[in-house]
């Protein structure tokens, strides 16, 4: 697969100012070079060069786009194949006359993800950076773009290896003694065992430490909004989106289906969702969104139950606070502008004070609190420090812990005194598990599995 060319547009599709086609491939430059009139070939161009010129068709010589090609020499690229960019005008027609050229040459369209893949199978990158990359182009928020950035580099990597390299080491004392019990070697005891699989567990532990956190800088916070109708609930999206997503008027009911809409709060991803209000109703269309209200607060990571506090509980807020006891909870008192009339007693039963947040939606006021009601309700109220490395992939994560089993498997044989052969067998399943992180032991399946999910050109 790595002997062929392969090209593809690595900018969006549409009306731009330029749009970038992207060759890769041991025969990159000298396949595009016929295509390209300059005052000098392609073939004797420098690495690292950007030439002004135009794409012709090799039969008549007829001028199809004007562009300028960036050349990249191999090793020195990021796929560390020989890679060509050309900049064209950004326009649909521009792009496929191009790229229509470049089909004709022997050189095929690839697959999505296919340039970080050769990236990562030429051993430019390992898998925890390649996935990082698609982090990079997901992110929602700086916070999570600077984790994504600190992976790509390798922040992930590095400690990954360390804790393999450890592994590694304490399988090279087991298998000396099992292999040459003859020789004066170093005795495997069960103290030394226990001792490097605690440590592997403690650097374990510390990147999982991070990693609730991490998943949710990197995916973002599902929170649906919920409540009565007419309780300030697509008010509270609006104003959270600084826009006006959600139709608001004041009769009941105006919000028949679920909203979806994604905000950033204190370096926070949220995917909002204003539900439907929740209420028994005879209107078809109505209870359809009902339904559908109930089923977005029974996935979501957050809930934000908005109340009227200028009327008192409805006995449909009591039943929903009766269904959200236990989860992740902030509950609003909207309108504070006007008397309150609401029993906060009867709130303290259910919700601690720190969760209960006072706002007057439409006034603008309380949003601050709110925002620090959420970091605090996720995060202790502050992000970990930014030297810190986050954890942020749920595979990473769930690797980590299957390495983490083993480790604690290897460590209750040392104790028990159980034969230095089989608790070997735990030892390397702990090594080969960190390994998958990275790519070292990682199957072809999966290889295939995490490059489709990257956008065409990547």
């Amino acid at each position: 697969m790595l002997s062929d060319t392969i090209a593809a547009v690595s900018t969006a599709l549409g009306e731009g100012g330029i749009a970038i086609i992207r060759i890769s491939g041991p025969e990159a430059i000298a396949q595009v070079a016929p295509l390209f009139r300059s005052r000098i070939s392609l073939n004797d161009v420098e690495s690292h060069t950007v030439h002004y010129g135009h794409i012709v068709s090799p039969d008549d010589g007829e001028n199809i786009e004007e562009v300028l090609v960036t050349v990249m020499k191999a090793p020195r690229s990021f796929t560390t194949e020989d890679v060509v960019e050309i900049s064209a005008h950004g326009g649909v027609i521009s792009v496929r006359r191009v790229m229509d050229l470049l089909l004709q040459q022997d050189i095929r369209l690839a697959e999505p993800g296919e340039f970080t893949k050769r990236a990562f199978l030429n051993g430019r990158i390992d898998l925890s950076q390649a996935e990082a990359v698609i982090d990079l182009i997901r992110s929602k928020s700086d916070r999570a773009f600077s984790i994504a950035l600190k992976q790509v580099s390798g922040s992930l990597s590095q400690r990954i290896h360390a804790l393999r390299h450890s592994l590694i080491e304490t399988l090279a004392h087991i298998e000396v003694n099992i292999d040459y019990p003859e020789h004066d070697v170093e005795s495997v005891t069960s103290e030394f065992i226990k001792t490097k699989s605690r440590e592997g567990m403690d650097g374990i532990n510390k990147l999982l430490k991070t990693a609730n956190e991490g998943k949710i800088l990197r995916e973002g916070i599902t929170t649906a909004i919920i409540g009565r109708p007419n309780v300030g609930k697509s008010s509270l999206l609006n104003a959270l989106a600084r826009d006006n997503k959600a139709i608001v008027t004041d009769i009941p009911g105006t919000t028949r289906d679920v909203i979806e809409e994604y905000v950033t709060i204190n370096n926070i991803p949220l995917k909002l969702l204003d539900t439907a209000g929740i209420r028994e109703t005879m209107d078809v269309v109505e209870k359809i969104g009902v339904e559908r209200s109930r089923a977005a607060f029974s996935e979501a990571d957050l809930i934000l139950l908005v109340l009227n506090a200028n009327e008192p509980l409805h006995e449909d807020e009591l039943a929903l606070m009766e269904q959200i006891s236990g989860r992740q909870v902030l509950v609003i008192m909207n309108k504070m502008d006007l008397p309150s009339r609401l029993d906060q007693d009867v709130l303290h039963r259910y919700f601690e004070a720190a969760n209960i947040v006072p706002m007057s939606v439409i006034e603008e006021e309380g949003l601050d609190k709110l925002e620090d009601a959420i970091s605090a309700l996720f995060f202790g109220g502050k992000l970990e420090s930014g030297d810190l490395t986050y954890v942020s992939n749920v595979r990473h994560i769930a690797l980590l812990k299957k390495a983490h089993q083993s480790l604690q498997d290897a460590y209750e044989a040392a104790e028990m005194l159980v034969p230095i052969d089989m608790i070997q067998i735990d030892v390397r399943l702990a090594w080969e598990q960190l390994g998958e992180i990275v790519g070292d032991t990682a199957a072809d399946s999966l290889l295939d599995q995490i490059f489709s999910q990257f956008c065409l050109g990547k």
